[in-house]
């Protein structure tokens, strides 16, 4: 499975952003997806995460409220769109995929990882 991830970029307190994680080489619908940020200095942390189906997802709690994840699987891709976003986002942004079709909250459950996309958010 290879992911692609893009739609970062330099974005103002309050501003939105929606990222998408493009997959290719494997069977999407039948991949548990999620999204893991690290910012300068820091371990990567879990963000979201969403199952095949769609049906259950979760989030950490401070970005709940803010950030929602899905997911279209005919077109295979996974999206993040991110509301009222804060300095403390700021970060490079992974989206990853496990060989298990339900949701995960650790990176050490996800086998494939895209490149990272930059989220910059200025005060």
């Amino acid at each position: 499975v290879q992911l692609q991830a893009f739609g970062g970029g330099l974005v103002q307190v309050g501003g939105s952003l929606r990222l998408s994680c493009a997959a290719s080489g494997g069977t999407f619908s039948r991949n548990g997806m999620g999204w893991f940020r690290q910012a300068p200095g820091k371990e990567r942390e879990f963000v979201s995460t969403i199952n095949w189906d769609s049906a259950y997802t979760y989030y950490t709690d401070s970005v709940k409220g803010r950030f929602t994840i899905s997911r279209d699987n005919a077109e295979n891709t996974l999206y993040l769109q991110m509301n009222s976003l804060k300095p403390e986002d700021t970060a490079v942004y992974y989206c990853a995929a496990r060989d298990s079709m339900f949701y995960g909250v650790y990176p050490s459950q996800y086998q494939y990882w895209g490149q990272g996309t930059q989220v910059t958010v200025s005060s």
